[in-house]
């Protein structure tokens, strides 16, 4: 992602924000809101297209099977991803059919986040989100917020796609995810004249310290490896070393098998980082909460590498 492209989505996002959020929270409460849909429509738009097979496989598990509780592994190959939603909704459903009634409207919510996998359901409640949009249906604003983030005129995913006019809107990568939610933090802390606190590693410093460590053994490097970062904040060490093995090292006639493993003490951050891992493929059950230095749930676990920043 570009500068200008990286300074359109920020603008876009912090718009939502001034144009919903205005006199129902202080400009440096906007991120409460703000940085759990960025993460949610990111992840909602992902499942758009394998809704109905999901659906599907829900109505064969209850109906066909008679099951009690339903299978994971079915439903996440319906889904296509290591999380799914069996609710019937999706945000642009839930657009499609609001009405002025914002309690109508809040229960349609609240059964579409109850729908998701407890792997999402864990993100929801790390950004307390559930509160912010009780708070948003009483401020009658909730649906306004809805239909800012499903235009289409961003794009919160991993894929390039097009605007109604045929205009390009590329890609967001966990990088470049990082980079926006830095940006939105550092905008809603000066509004409170706070220090953003965040720090991300730029692409090209993650290039150079993968190159530092794979160059030397690159002809040696295992088919299956494992690579740790104790404070992987949103997970852009990680995924990007990830990529540039996969394009830099590849390994003859086969692919390798690379396992991500993080710790991030930042609430916030952490969800961020265990979204991407969900959209990648890798186990986001590898990305754990809170402070490597008090806790160490990897103590028993051997790496093949780590990189840190």
């Amino acid at each position: 992602m570009d500068h200008s492209v990286h300074n359109k989505l920020v603008s876009f996002i912090w718009n939502i924000a001034d144009d919903c959020l205005r006199d129902v929270y202080v400009r440096g409460k906007y991120r409460d809101v703000i940085l759990p849909m960025v993460v949610l429509r990111r992840l909602d738009t992902l499942l758009e297209p394998t809704k109905e097979a999901v659906l599907e496989e829900v109505r064969f598990q209850q109906q066909e099977m008679n099951a009690v509780e339903l299978d994971e592994e079915p439903l996440k190959a319906a889904s296509g991803y290591v999380f799914y939603n069996i609710s019937k909704w999706t945000l642009k459903s839930l657009l499609n059919a609001a009405t002025n009634n914002q309690q109508i409207l809040l229960t349609n919510v609240n059964e579409y986040l109850n729908g998701f996998s407890d792997n999402v359901k864990e993100i929801v409640n790390c950004f307390n989100l559930k509160a912010q949009i009780r708070h948003m249906a009483d401020k009658q604003v909730l649906l306004d917020v809805i239909e800012k983030f499903v235009s289409p005129y961003i794009n919160l995913t991993p894929n390039d796609i097009e605007d109604p006019e045929g205009n390009k809107l590329p890609a967001l990568s966990n990088l470049g995810m990082g980079y926006v939610f830095e940006e939105l933090i550092r905008k809603f802390n000066e509004e409170n004249n706070e220090e953003a606190g965040e720090h991300f590693t730029p692409r090209e410093v993650i290039e150079l310290m993968t190159h530092l460590v794979f160059d030397p053994i690159k002809d040696q490097l295992p088919l299956t490896m494992t690579i740790y970062d104790p404070a992987c904040g949103s997970g852009g060490m990680l995924t990007e070393s990830q990529g540039f093995i996969e394009e830099k090292y590849p390994a003859t006639g086969v692919s390798r098998d690379i396992h991500l493993y993080g710790k991030e003490i930042n609430d916030e951050t952490y969800a961020i980082c265990k979204s991407d891992m969900m959209i990648r493929g890798n186990d986001p059950a590898n990305i754990k909460v809170g402070s490597t230095l008090s806790t160490d749930e990897f103590s028993h676990m051997r790496f093949d590498f780590m990189l840190s920043n």
